[in-house]
């Protein structure tokens, strides 16, 4: 997992509250589990204007162009910019790997679903919070100008820009430290591995038979 300190981006405002998982990856594209390589479908049934599928070469179908997605300006957003309620629906992982996939590291909003929420950190997408009026200025700003950049501290826990000053966010202390050295749950496993080797050599000693075929 990519560790998380600080990120200036541009915003890429989603204005449409309620955004649901199947929204933002719909469920053809669930059968894969490499984590890579759906950055291409996100948002597939408002970017395209053509039904998708797995196996689809996505370079002939034709885009909608009146969606922000695919609107140049704002391709090098690295922030998505939300309504309320985003990530509801369903509980699918590939959500949170789309939005990677296609480059996103941050989503700011003023509340999210909370399986998306939690699979966020479990992926190195950072989730935040702000209040409505914060997140309302920011759509103003960024509706405007696509260029407009807003600043991430993680480990301030601050959002800053022209619009809002700078704004803190609420998040658990120890998603925090996984999001600041890029550890998912096998980081964090793996960081006892000197304590689990350990155990194992003591086990091998006091139950020898468990480790016979081993």
């Amino acid at each position: 997992m990519q560790s998380f300190t600080t990120l200036t981006s541009s915003l890429l405002p989603l204005d449409r509250p309620n955004v649901d998982t199947d929204a933002i990856i719909p469920k053809q594209y669930l059968k894969s589990v490499k984590k890579s390589g759906f950055g291409i479908n996100l948002f597939d049934d408002w970017r395209y204007l053509d039904p998708g599928d797995p196996d689809q070469d996505n370079s002939h179908r034709r885009i909608d162009t009146d969606f922000i997605l695919n609107n140049a300006q704002y391709k090098n957003a690295q922030i998505l910019l939300a309504r309320d309620n985003y990530g509801c629906g369903s509980s699918r992982e590939h959500a949170v790997w789309a939005m990677l996939d296609y480059g996103f590291r941050a989503v700011i909003s003023t509340s999210f679903a909370d399986i998306f929420f939690s699979n966020c950190y479990k992926n190195g997408l950072l989730p935040i919070v702000l209040e409505k009026d914060a997140v309302d200025k920011l759509f103003d700003e960024s509706l405007n100008k696509p260029d407009y950049s807003v600043s991430i501290d993680l480990d301030r826990q601050q959002v800053t820009s022209d619009a809002i000053g700078t704004c803190s966010f609420d998040i658990d202390e120890f998603r925090k430290h996984c999001m600041l050295n890029g550890l998912d749950e096998i980081g964090i496993t793996l960081t006892y591995e000197d304590k689990i080797h350990a155990y194992e050599d003591k086990l091998k000693v006091s139950s020898p038979w468990l480790f016979i075929n081993g």
